[in-house]
């Protein structure tokens, strides 16, 4: 397995990487880094873990939305860009999330 370097929200990260996977993992880090980056730039949230918890839901949310990827695409990356655009949340969805969040980490921070 090999291993590469990313950075997700400006930390450095070591992470295994099956061979010929590296493009799909770089692209995960880049969805993940971009959704963090703004989680934390909305002015909302400073701690990392609640940052990383609420992008993870968020993601994961998303995930549900769209409806099975074929096997291979044909869409042009400008068009497959666009559509990534599209899908962000809203201001006003962000801070729904948070307010959920906040809900279920109660006053201790944790989950469970």
């Amino acid at each position: 397995m090999k291993q590469i370097e990313v950075s997700i929200m400006g930390q450095s990260y070591l992470l295994g990487c099956p061979e010929g996977g590296e493009e799909r993992l770089k692209e995960a880090v880049h969805q993940v880094d971009r959704e963090m980056c703004a989680i934390r730039d909305s002015g909302k949230l400073k701690a990392r873990e609640r940052i990383a918890v609420l992008s993870a839901l968020n993601l994961a949310y998303m995930l549900t939305e769209r409806p099975a990827a074929p096997a291979k695409q044909d869409a042009a990356p400008d068009a497959t860009q666009a559509a990534q655009a599209a899908a962000l949340p809203s201001p006003e969805y962000i801070d729904n999330l948070i307010a959920r969040l906040d809900q279920a980490l109660d006053s201790d921070g944790h989950l469970i």
